[in-house]
């Protein structure tokens, strides 16, 4: 057997692995910018009753509404109601939101006084600061409307 063993070692396989690694660090430094969101509240209306007579003052059974739009408000026709007959039950509801007008004369900038606006103020970059020496990170903090982000990631991979 111990004859045998120099040829057994001829027979195997070298082995080879691959190794690879690496190292990389970074800084994001993030100022946000001023910011409106605004949303247009539409108009709308809605009428419902029984047990009712109703008039706009000229025309009996008339339900009014929304007419013609004018720079994003509809024409809004009032009615009046009133109880069917004496004694007996009824009910009556009307809703009617007016919408918001549509600025015509904006200028780059400007936002029209919707009625649902949400404004956040620009960030200032006073202060923020970010390094990256020999993969040590140093981050300073920033003002109002800032973001900073450091990162050191090390990656190894044998095959």
């Amino acid at each position: 057997m111990k004859n045998l063993l120099p040829f057994l070692f001829l027979f195997s396989a070298p082995v080879y692995a691959d190794i690879t690694s690496s190292i990389s660090s970074s800084v994001k430094l993030e100022v946000s910018a001023a910011a409106t969101a605004a949303d247009r509240i539409g108009n709308s209306y809605s009428v419902s009753g029984t047990g009712v007579n109703t008039t706009d003052g000229t025309t009996a059974g008339s339900i009014g509404g929304l007419g013609a739009a004018t720079n994003g408000v509809n024409a809004y026709t009032p009615i009046t109601a009133s109880q069917l007959t004496d004694g007996e039950s009824f009910n009556y509801t009307v809703s009617h939101t007016t919408g918001d007008t549509i600025g015509t004369s904006l200028t780059t900038g400007e936002v029209s006084a919707f009625g649902d606006l949400t404004s956040t103020s620009g960030g200032t970059a006073t202060n923020l600061a970010g390094t990256v020496d020999n993969h040590v990170i140093t981050i300073t903090a920033g003002s109002q409307g800032t973001s900073a982000t450091g990162q050191y990631v090390t990656t190894v991979t044998v095959d």
